[in-house]
């Protein structure tokens, strides 16, 4: 499973936007990583923010 995937399936099981420091938590991934991962993912517009500094997934 890729970076990208664990984010993502983190982010579904919360059911709430979350920020970057609970994803690394949940997952178990570095912080810098689940950092430069999430900016990827913003870039692609995998995820999106509905409020200031926590991330959800753009499809649900």
């Amino acid at each position: 499973m890729t970076e990208k995937e664990q984010i993502l399936e983190a982010m579904r099981k919360a059911d709430m936007p979350l920020n970057a420091g609970k994803i690394a938590e949940l997952t178990g991934l570095d912080r810098k990583v689940v950092d430069k991962t999430m900016d990827a993912m913003k870039k692609d517009g995998s995820i999106v923010s509905p409020v200031r500094c926590k991330w959800e997934p753009a499809i649900k």
